[in-house]
């Protein structure tokens, strides 16, 4: 795709598939993907910051797409997913880099920073802001039916997506998850049975992406997926530094209709500028129309964004 090579790189006994694009001696961008995503979801962004003279490299963790499974996946946490992120950055012999991070991505750099800070030269999160431990600590509020409340119930999920192949369940969650609500099951509903098989795609996600995406989890499934990060939250607050805050630049580009601003305190949290508490050279930008998969829907603006950002704090 348009230059991007790809390999693997063993990081922590583990085979991570690694997707590259630019120079060696360009400054170094790394990108953290979410749920559904793959490194895919990063493809618009990666070939544009190449083009603007950025190494840019997307990854899957370990247990997605086409990395290698954990030895245990019910045993992966939090912390093998930022200690990935530190050996591949060691593999690759990179001393400084901007990192970018989406959804629970967006998770995994903000421990990075936080335990790592010399390391990084700024970061973008897209879809979820920087986080000191977990970012459920108000979802008690929540109904029954939150689909985190199901997907982290053992064996639940499993039997949900079980009734579909691995294309049709990413479909029904990027439907899903491009919402403006979150979503939340009835008593007696599961939540894939929250789409209609007639429900078509976000007209910015073609069935050509569905096809990559479906192919990729075809591969890993969903075992992974499921503890990190569904069955991990709260494992981030474990040994977190006494004041967690962290002082390199950062980015935070939301969708104003993404659904995420609906769970407990999140819009306040970003809107009273709470948020610059922890992250206190902190930007925040709203894009109007866009969803929770910012990056997707809205490629030029979030890459003109992001490229603003990088080169304001990149080194002459």
């Amino acid at each position: 795709m348009d230059g991007i090579e790809r390999k693997y790189i063993k990081v922590n006994g583990v085979n991570l598939h690694v997707a590259e694009i630019g120079h060696e001696s360009s400054p170094a961008v790394v990108f953290c993907h979410g749920f559904p995503e793959i490194w895919y979801s990063w493809r618009h962004q990666m070939i544009a910051l190449a083009r603007a003279g950025f190494r840019a490299i997307a990854f899957d963790y370990r247990g997605y797409g086409l990395s290698d499974q954990p030895l245990e996946p019910e045993k992966a946490t939090f912390s093998d997913f930022v200690n990935d992120l530190l050996g591949l950055l060691d593999a690759l012999n990179i001393s400084k880099v901007f990192l970018i991070g989406k959804d629970f991505g967006a998770a995994i750099v903000s421990s990075f920073v936080l335990f790592h800070e010399e390391k990084v030269i700024g970061f973008v999160t897209m879809g979820v802001p920087f986080v000191a431990g977990s970012p459920l600590k108000n979802h008690d509020q929540l109904p029954e039916g939150f689909y985190v409340y199901r997907w982290r119930e053992p064996g639940r999920a499993e039997a949900d997506f079980g009734r579909f192949d691995t294309k049709t369940v990413v479909r029904n969650i990027y439907i899903l998850f491009s919402r403006s609500e979150i979503p939340i099951a009835d008593e007696k509903q599961e939540i894939m049975d929250m789409v209609e098989t007639s429900t078509p795609l976000p007209h910015w996600f073609t069935e050509e992406d569905l096809e990559t995406y479906g192919a990729l989890y075809e591969k890993s499934g969903f075992r992974t997926a499921l503890k990190v990060p569904y069955r991990s939250y709260g494992e981030q607050t474990n040994n977190l530094p006494v004041n967690p805050k962290v002082h390199v630049p950062a980015l935070l580009i939301m969708g104003e209709k993404d659904y995420v601003l609906k769970a407990p305190g999140m819009e306040e949290y970003i809107r009273s500028e709470k948020v610059k508490d922890f992250v206190p050279n902190l930007e925040i930008v709203f894009i109007p129309e866009a969803t929770h998969f910012v990056q997707e829907q809205f490629p030029d603006e979030v890459n003109q964004l992001v490229l603003s950002f990088l080169k304001s704090h990149s080194q002459p």
